[in-house]
């Protein structure tokens, strides 16, 4: 099982857990609360699934405050979304040559499937403590994790993907000082 398998299905179980009256819960992502969490998730998803197969992938509308894509079924598409990223990303040439996120930019393609995972991550993170659940994560992926955010963080930071790095202790669990390098407290409560 692949790391990007690894963290779609983590995300999947807490999605899976996600009642609807949480929807309005906040998220440690200060921008989103759980309903515009899924909501971008939904936006962005299909352009990651389609820059596993090297397809453009046509945004649903112009931004994501004009998609209302968390009403409805919106558990359902998003199971079918993390199984169609997992998917795409799964053959060897997925990651191989340039490729997007549905936009005119291209990317080395590992670098975008690494930047997925992170995605999984920290937005399944973002689902699961906002929802009172737990995101279970193996020791291999989280150990390959925080080596890829180590490496690109000055540059997520400047993509604005990340924010200021938090304080935790060098000994603090890896999960813990993944979230630290992006900007979130593991904490947060």
């Amino acid at each position: 099982m692949s790391h990007l398998s690894k963290a779609a299905e983590a995300m999947a179980v807490v999605a899976r857990a996600v009642t609807d009256d949480q929807l309005a819960n906040k998220t440690p992502c200060t921008e989103y609360d759980v309903r515009a969490l899924v909501n971008h998730l939904l936006f962005w998803g299909p352009s990651l699934a389609g820059g596993g197969r090297k397809e453009f992938v046509p945004q649903p509308a112009a931004a994501e405050s004009d998609a209302d894509l968390a009403s409805g079924d919106w558990r359902g598409r998003l199971l079918a979304l993390l199984d169609d990223i997992t998917s795409s990303w799964a053959p060897p040439s997925a990651w191989e040559g340039e490729t997007s996120m549905g936009t005119p930019h291209t990317l080395p393609a590992p670098v975008l499937g690494e930047m997925i995972v992170g995605e999984l991550v920290l937005h399944g993170w973002d689902l699961a403590v906002a929802t009172g659940h737990r995101l279970d994560l193996p020791a291999d992926l989280l150990a390959h994790l925080h080596g890829t955010v180590s490496a690109g963080v000055e540059e997520g930071r400047e993509m604005g993907m990340y924010g200021p790095e938090v304080a935790v202790p060098a000994d603090a669990p890896v999960l813990d000082r993944i979230l630290a390098l992006t900007g979130r407290d593991p904490a947060w409560t």
